[in-house]
This record gives structure tokens, C-alpha cells and sequence, in this order.
């Protein structure tokens, strides 16, 4: 049952996301990039902070490196092998060298010690800035 309420939801959000895209005149990978994201986003949010109250880091980090991992192989590799996903390098060209930065910036932050608030306000800064230019 949850399956199907799955199925049936997502197919809900694709339908939905065409319409607004439609309806505002924007291209449908803008829609996918915001609104699509963030609404699936949304539970990995509120887990993550969940995780981070109660104490527990580890759960936040593995949260985000594996939900990536897991969207870039699972959810990529899935649909490509279900049908061929044919797009313009020329015009997801920036977006995939921010997605490379916003991958490397962490890492290099986790590299140099703690993540701490002014890291936390740099990503907010960052994807706001990312959607502005969208």
C-alpha cells in the first residue's frame, strides 16, 4: 500500500510540476532544481534536524552524503537504465559545476574541522544565491 501511495504521489508531483512550469513559462529543470528538490528535500530536513538535537552528528553527515550518493547512483542510474536521459550539456553546464562545488565545499570544511554557523549561513547564502540565478 505504501508502494502504491508512493507511485501515486509522485506521479501527482510530475504532474503537478509541468503545470506550474506550463503555467509561469519556466523550463521544467528549473521546476525539478527548486521546487521538486526541496519538496523532497523536506524529510531529509527534518531528520537531519531530529539527528543534530538529540546529539548525533554522524546521522546529519551520513544523512547528506548518503541521500547524494543515493540520488546521483540510484535514482540516475535507475531512469537511464529505464530510458535513455538525453540533455544538453550547454544547458545544465553551470548547475552541474555548482553541484561539483556545493559536493567538494563540505568536505573540505569536515576536512578542516567542525561545520560550525558561519558554514551553515555560507550554504544558505550559496543556494540562495544558486535559485536567485535560476
Amino acid at each position: 500500500m505504501g508502494t502504491a501511495l508512493l507511485y501515486y504521489g509522485a506521479d501527482f508531483l510530475v504532474m503537478g510540476s509541468k503545470a506550474v512550469a506550463s503555467k509561469f513559462k519556466i523550463p521544467p529543470i528549473v521546476v525539478g532544481i527548486t521546487l521538486v528538490a526541496f519538496g523532497t528535500s523536506l524529510p531529509e530536513l527534518i531528520v537531519s534536524i531530529i539527528a543534530i538535537l538529540k546529539g548525533e552528528p554522524g546521522i546529519v553527515v551520513g544523512n547528506v552524503v548518503g541521500s547524494n550518493i543515493a540520488n546521483i547512483g540510484l535514482v540516475l542510474g535507475i531512469t537511464a537504465v529505464l530510458t535513455p536521459i538525453i540533455f544538453s550539456f550547454k544547458k545544465i553546464s553551470f548547475d552541474l559545476y555548482f553541484l561539483i562545488f556545493i559536493t567538494f565545499l563540505p568536505l573540505l570544511f569536515i576536512y578542516l574541522g567542525d561545520l560550525v554557523f558561519w558554514q551553515g549561513l555560507l550554504f544558505l547564502l550559496l543556494l540562495s544565491g544558486y535559485c536567485w540565478y535560476l
